[in-house]
C-alpha cells in the first residue's frame, strides 16, 4: 500500500500558549479507544472460534495444552498490539493540534493521547471481561444447579453433601452384612484423610482398620491388611495428584500474570507509536493510497 505525502506543517519555533483550551482531546481520545475495543473483542472471538476448533474433549486428539497456551499467548499479544496501534493512530490523526507546540512537542502530545487511549481501552477491556465472566458464571452455577437436581431426582438422592472420601470408605467396609453406621465411615474417613497427609497412617489406626475391615468383611486378616495397605496407598495417590493440580495451577497463574503484564507494556508503547504516527500523518497531510475515499477510482 502506498504513501503519498504532501505539503508538511511544521511548527517554525514556539508560539505563546492558549491557556484556555485544554491540550486534552478527548473527543479523538474516546474515539480511538472505542475503536481498539471493537477491534479487540471481534479478533478476541474469531480467536476463541479458532481455538475451540483446535480443542477436543478426548485425550491424546487436538492441540497439546502446552501448545495451546503458547498460540494463545501470541494470538493475544497481536491482537493487542494491533488494536491499540489502530485506536491511538485514529487519536493522532484525529487530534486537534495547537499552534504553541514544535514538531518534537507535538510527538509527545500524540504519543501521550495515545497512552490515554491505552489506558481507557485497558479500563473497558477488563470491564467488559468482568460482565462477561460474571454473566457467564451465573449461567454456569444454574445449570449446574439444574443437572444436579435432575440427575438427583432420577437416582432418588440428594446431589448435594457427598464426601470425596466416600469411595474410600465403601471400598474399605465391602463385604459386611449390613451397612455401616455414620459413626463408624465417619471414623473410617478421617483416618484415611490422615492417612494421605505427608504424616502417614499412624500404627493403631492402621491396626484398627485391619480389625475393622477382617470383622465386617470375615475375610482373614492378611487379606484385610492388604486391602487397608491398596485403600491407604490409593488415598495418598489422590492427595498427591490434587496437591500436583494445585501447584500446577499456581505455576500457570504465575506466568499467566506475567504474560499478561508484559502484553499490555507492549500495547502501551505501541498505542504511543501508533498515536505519533497518526499525528505525523495529520501534520503532513499524508494521503494512504486505497483509503482515501476507497468507492472512488480515477479513471
Amino acid at each position: 500500500m502506498a504513501i503519498e505525502e504532501e505539503t508538511a506543517v511544521i511548527a517554525s519555533g514556539p508560539i505563546p500558549a492558549n491557556e484556555t483550551v485544554s491540550y486534552v482531546d478527548w473527543p479523538a481520545i474516546f474515539a480511538g479507544a472505542v475503536l481498539t475495543t471493537a477491534i479487540f473483542w471481534v479478533l478476541t472471538t474469531f480467536g476463541s472460534a479458532v481455538g475451540l476448533s483446535l480443542t477436543s474433549a478426548y485425550e491424546g486428539e487436538g492441540m497439546s495444552l502446552f501448545w495451546f497456551s503458547i498460540a494463545a499467548a501470541l494470538w493475544l499479544l497481536w491482537i493487542q498490539i494491533s488494536s491499540f496501534i489502530a485506536g491511538a493512530y485514529l487519536t493522532g490523526r484525529m487530534r486537534r493540534r495547537h499552534g504553541d507546540a514544535t514538531e518534537y512537542e507535538s510527538d509527545i502530545r500524540d504519543g501521550s493521547h495515545g497512552l490515554v487511549v491505552w489506558a481507557l481501552g485497558t479500563l473497558l477491556a477488563a470491564l467488559i471481561t468482568y460482565v462477561g465472566v460474571t454473566n457467564v458464571a451465573a449461567v454456569v452455577d444454574r445449570t449446574g444447579q439444574a443437572a444436579a437436581t435432575a440427575v438427583g431426582a432420577a437416582a432418588g438422592e440428594a446431589a448435594e453433601g457427598v464426601d470425596p472420601t466416600d469411595l474410600l470408605v465403601d471400598r474399605t467396609l465391602r463385604g459386611g452384612t449390613e451397612p455401616a453406621s455414620e459413626a463408624t465411615r465417619g471414623e473410617i474417613s478421617r483416618i484415611l484423610l490422615s492417612a494421605a497427609s505427608e504424616d502417614g497412617l499412624d500404627d493403631a489406626d492402621r491396626q484398627y482398620l485391619i480389625a475393622t475391615v477382617a470383622s465386617r468383611a470375615g475375610i482373614p486378616e492378611a487379606e484385610a491388611q492388604q486391602r487397608v495397605d491398596q485403600i491407604v496407598q490409593r488415598a495418598q495417590e489422590l492427595e498427591a495428584d490434587a496437591r500436583a493440580a494445585a501447584d500446577r495451577a499456581r505455576r500457570i497463574g504465575v506466568v499467566a500474570a506475567f504474560l499478561t503484564a508484559a502484553s499490555l507494556l507492549v500495547s502501551a508503547a505501541a498505542a504511543y507509536y501508533g498515536a505519533t504516527l497518526g499525528g505525523n500523518h495529520r501534520d503532513r497531510q499524508t494521503v494512504v493510497s486505497g483509503w482515501y475515499k476507497p468507492w472512488w477510482r480515477e479513471s
